[in-house]
């Protein structure tokens, strides 16, 4: 018998590091998936596909939390069915064992609700987006006082061309003097 735990995180700036902390440890291996949506099923994801091809009858996989395996309750119940039906118990942080039966009732109720979570998100990032237009169209900045949609610009076209051009600096030197990467120092600068 094996334990070991699997985690996820959703964007490349969040880190498993607390899933792992809140779990403790002792296990034989650890999967991840950094920067990978539940969105995307879990069969998908290169972390959690190496724990399906490793884990045998009677390991156990261990998750800080259901919504980890995913954000589609479709996906994370066939997920939860293939991983029994290879006689691996699930052990949820929190909730406990999953088993066959009234175990599958509980995963089947809260993926519906991380399943519904998700789409509550993109409901509220649209109407989000939809009155950041709208301010925009009316007042020339959105609803939050930005002059656009997208990210702040790291830092403005024009001056990072000329300050290169009056300094004869090289793309290296420009990027370290406006803290910005190399690529967008080449994007400012086409010509020089």
């Amino acid at each position: 018998m094996s334990r070991v735990a699997y985690y996820r995180c959703s964007t490349a700036d969040q880190s498993v590091d607390a899933q792992r902390q809140a779990m403790g440890g002792g296990f034989a291996r650890e999967f991840l998936d950094e920067g990978v949506s539940g969105v995307t099923l879990a069969a998908d994801r290169p972390g959690f596909s190496k724990l399906i091809e490793y884990v045998r009858e009677g390991d156990e996989v261990h998750l800080f939390a259901l919504d980890r395996l995913g954000r589609d309750a479709l996906d994370v119940q066939a997920t939860v069915r293939r991983l029994l039906d290879k006689g691996v118990r699930i052990e949820v942080q929190g909730i406990g064992s999953i088993g066959k039966g009234v175990g599958e009732i509980i995963v089947a109720v809260l993926a519906q609700i991380a399943d519904l979570e998700r789409h509550r998100i993109k409901e509220r990032c649209e109407s989000g987006r939809a009155a950041a237009r709208a301010s925009l169209a009316k007042t020339g900045l959105t609803h939050r006082g930005k002059p656009s949609l997208g990210r702040p610009a790291a830092a403005e076209a024009s001056v990072v061309s000329d300050w290169r051009r009056a300094n004869d600096a090289s793309i290296a030197r420009t990027a370290v003097e406006f803290q910005i990467s190399k690529s967008t120092v080449k994007r400012y600068c086409v010509v020089l």
